[in-house]
């Protein structure tokens, strides 16, 4: 099954990180030397899409401009003779087509994905990639999900377990067992209290839904936060057509909160064959000194 087309939503506010997200959109935050969306347009390209709705709010300009052919600086670096780093650059130009919505009020996830319902086809199937999560696999998580769409014909949403103390952050998955990661749902429930989960299966940031959502989303009243909450649509759907959710095989990069900011920084650090020698060390240096 050839999925075409991935929307990114990337109008959130990013509160968890004011004050700097009131000027820098979070999927712009810097993992190491590369913002956070360039990591899921390399996820959805690698997936096999080909064109990549960016949806955005007030800041839209960062992202275009990142994505953007800039003149001024590939002229530069061919006249300084940095070809290596003028290919890099030429390569963000040109990693897929890309188009760009404005969602103009926060309405939540819902309804980021419903603003960019004319570039996707009827009976057509999408991915969604969140800026909040980076996965690093060795099949990309994208491509994991098309694989099962492709075998059992249905939506797929991306899920791992996460801790008892952590399902009150997270839409929550209620369903069987088909086999140990995969899921037929019967079941969203949006961020519940943990005494009342129906499992620990969280949502984490990768779906691959069908068109038929948009009537719903249309159609969907404001949920939990007075937002229009996608896994509400999604339950919808799912009485129409079979949903699946499948525990992704793959590293997975929380980038929702400060902790799980600096942890992916530290951890790609140590990846990073220029700086990794060095960066290691600093870190053991710094626990032996140890906090004062």
């Amino acid at each position: 099954m050839k999925i075409k087309k991935a929307i990114i939503p990337s109008a959130g506010f990013g509160t968890r990180f004011l004050p700097v997200t009131k000027a820098l959109p979070k999927v712009m935050f810097p993992i190491i030397d590369k913002p956070a969306i360039h990591y899921l347009v390399d996820e959805a390209v690698a997936s096999g899409i080909e064109e990549i709705i960016i949806v955005t709010g007030q800041n839209k300009s960062l992202i275009q401009n990142y994505f953007s052919k800039s003149k001024e600086l590939e002229e530069h670096l061919a006249q300084t003779g940095r070809q290596e780093l003028l290919e890099l650059i030429r390569k963000i130009n040109a990693m897929a087509k890309l188009r760009y919505v404005t969602q103009d009020k926060p309405l939540g996830l819902g309804h980021a994905i419903y603003c960019a319902r004319k570039f996707i086809d009827k009976d057509e199937m999408f991915a969604v990639l969140l800026g909040d999560d980076i996965v690093q696999a060795e099949e990309p998580c994208m491509s994991q999900l098309i694989k099962i769409s492709s075998q059992y014909h249905g939506n797929v949403i991306g899920v791992q377990y996460v801790p008892d103390k952590e399902v009150s952050y997270y839409g929550i998955v209620k369903g069987k067992n088909i086999s140990d990661r995969l899921i037929e749902v019967s079941d969203l429930v949006e961020k519940p209290n943990k005494n009342n989960a129906p499992s620990n299966l969280a949502i984490i940031g990768r779906y691959l839904i069908h068109s038929n959502i948009f009537n719903i989303l249309g159609n969907t009243r404001p949920g939990k936060g007075g937002e229009i909450q996608l896994t509400d649509a999604l339950t919808e759907l799912g009485k129409a057509q079979q949903l699946f959710a499948y525990v992704f095989e793959g590293h997975r990069y929380d980038l929702g909160d400060k902790l799980g900011y600096l942890k992916a920084n530290i951890e790609f650090a140590l990846q990073n064959k220029e700086i990794r020698e060095e960066f290691n060390q600093y870190l053991i240096n710094v626990s032996e000194k140890g906090l004062s």
